[in-house]
């Protein structure tokens, strides 16, 4: 089949009956084109199917058009879901992605990282490596020198940055008022790894939420996961041991609390009479357990989208000369879905 010619500025512009510069001066968006100007070339644009070469733009305006992106790691589930946002709304923005990973999260040394973006002009970053130890205070040292903006996600909030997360601490609350509003009196908290940040705001929201109720929160109450769903077991039985009262648990994420759910079927554990079950997270394969998972749903997709729009917003300022621009800060609520892990019903045959 003979391939379609593909339309040119030229074409364009004679169609427009206007020159090259004018077409141009449109693509770019610059105000010294007359209104009526305008609407005839974007009409003619669009009844041709002119896209413009990505390679012509960024040369016209100086810019990449292209993202850095610094990830935790694709084995886990929050930055796999993240990354997709990211991708989709990068596209649907006219950007590129160049994307690295950060093996060890606790590094140090960040630079040689920086400078491999910044060797190959990238338009701006996003840091989607969570907050663990001092891992974010160190690249905070280098921001000054960076030519390009840098977006954080999920991280507590530090003047001079710009952070785009999720509210972590306010989803712990709402879980553990949840199980107490299901009647509960002894909830315990499986937590994730507590050299993360956002194990940590989570684990804070059980607390208090229960110190708000006049609810016991002792040492016993709690035990630590690393994320992971053998992690959750072992965690899970060390908890039962330490708080056997216990009748209600939050699991600081979806791959730890499947995990608990399957243990306390194992023990003929009644879910949720016996014991309430919520999770974080909102995978789909919490939707698809029995009993399915109460969770918290952080919409992870939904952050790596915002963290593009805040980035592109700052690059475009950034590109008018804009560059004292106060950071911007994106809370995002998470929402929970509450499923037969917490409120009673029949049981399948």
């Amino acid at each position: 089949m003979k391939q379609k010619r593909r339309i040119t500025i030229h074409q364009v512009a004679d169609e427009a009956n206007v020159s090259r510069q004018t077409v141009s001066r449109v693509i770019n968006n610059r105000p010294d084109v007359a209104p009526e100007t305008r609407r005839r070339v974007l009409e003619v644009i669009e009844r041709l199917g002119y896209q413009p070469s990505a390679i012509a733009r960024s040369l016209i305006q100086q810019r990449s058009y292209t993202i850095g992106i610094v990830t935790a790691g694709l084995k886990y589930i929050g930055p796999s879901r993240t990354l997709n946002g990211i991708t989709k709304m990068a596209e649907e923005m006219g950007y590129g992605l160049l994307l690295k990973e950060l093996h060890g999260f606790k590094t140090n040394n960040v630079d040689p990282l920086l400078q491999w973006f910044l060797s190959r002009q990238v338009d701006g970053i996003i840091w989607a490596v969570p907050e663990v130890g001092e891992n974010r205070d160190w690249l905070k040292d280098q921001l000054p020198d960076l030519p390009v903006p840098l977006i954080f996600l999920t991280m507590r909030l530090q003047e001079g940055l710009s952070i785009v997360s999720v509210d972590n601490y306010l989803g712990g609350r709402m879980a553990t008022e949840h199980l107490i509003e299901q009647g509960k009196r002894n909830i315990g908290h499986l937590s994730g790894p507590l050299d993360w940040w956002e194990a940590r705001q989570r684990k804070k929201g059980w607390l208090d939420a229960l110190r708000d109720a006049d609810m016991e929160a002792g040492d016993e109450c709690s035990s630590e996961g690393n994320w992971s769903s053998r992690s959750g077991e072992k965690a899970f039985r060390q908890l039962l041991g330490q708080y056997p009262n216990m009748d209600a648990v939050f699991v600081g994420n979806d791959q730890m609390a499947l995990s608990v759910i399957q243990i306390a079927c194992q023990d003929g554990i009644k879910i949720p009479d016996e014991l309430a079950i919520v999770g974080f997270d909102g995978i789909p394969d919490s939707a698809y357990y029995w009993p399915p998972l109460t969770t918290v749903n952080q919409d992870q997709y939904r952050l790596g989208f915002t963290a593009v729009q805040t980035l592109v917003e700052t690059i475009e300022a950034w590109q008018q000369g804009e560059t004292d621009l106060e950071p911007k800060t994106v809370i995002i609520e998470p929402e929970l879905s509450i499923r037969e892990s917490t409120v009673s019903t029949n049981q399948p045959d």
